[in-house]
């Protein structure tokens, strides 16, 4: 018996193999699946801010911060992908600041 591959472990093969979800039957993005994740504790050493600022984010209404999936009551993860776009939005050019 072989155990479950965590999230970012799964193969682009085994993704573009099926295009929709078996459980869903939506279509699935695999770069999302595929892509890198991170959780709160490192996303806040990555932002250098505390993990309760991410949870304080999270629980705000309505929420602030990157988006993030909340895979349990205890496990959050943020996408790589989204975390770079956010970042990206949040940018500020000094001279094109309105």
């Amino acid at each position: 018996m072989t155990s479950p591959r965590p999230i970012g472990a799964l193969r682009r093969k085994e993704l573009m193999s099926s295009k929709k979800s078996t459980q869903t039957g939506r279509a699935v993005l695999p770069d999302l699946v595929a892509g890198r994740w991170l959780t709160t504790d490192e996303l806040a050493g990555m932002l250098n801010v505390d993990p309760s600022t991410l949870r304080r984010w999270r629980s705000a209404r309505p929420p602030q911060g990157p988006p993030f999936v909340p895979v349990s009551d205890r496990v959050t993860l943020y996408s790589v992908h989204d975390i770079e776009q956010w970042l990206r939005s949040r940018r500020v050019v000094p001279g094109q600041a309105v």
